[in-house]
């Protein structure tokens, strides 16, 4: 079973740091995501830095439109997918 995500926050533009219930914690520059039209929602500074852990998911959220899979990333901070 994949450790859910404790904390998340905005370090940069486009870039968040998660740390996971096993201390499991990195940075993920989502910059590769921009050209998806959804994502031009970062482009605001202060909706970008609204992420938050979604209470029923764990979903890695900015709001009801816009939500990572925690566990990808988990697997993507290890190295291992």
């Amino acid at each position: 079973m994949i450790p859910k995500p404790v904390q998340v926050k905005s370090v940069s533009p486009y870039v968040i740091w998660v740390k996971y219930t096993d201390n499991t914690e990195g940075n993920w520059d989502l910059s590769y995501l921009l050209n998806k039209p959804i994502f031009k929602k970062w482009n605001d500074t202060s909706f970008f830095n609204n992420v938050h852990i979604d209470a029923e998911t764990f979903a890695i959220a900015w709001d009801e439109d816009i939500e990572l899979c925690p566990d990808t990333l988990y697997l993507n901070i290890k190295g291992t997918y």
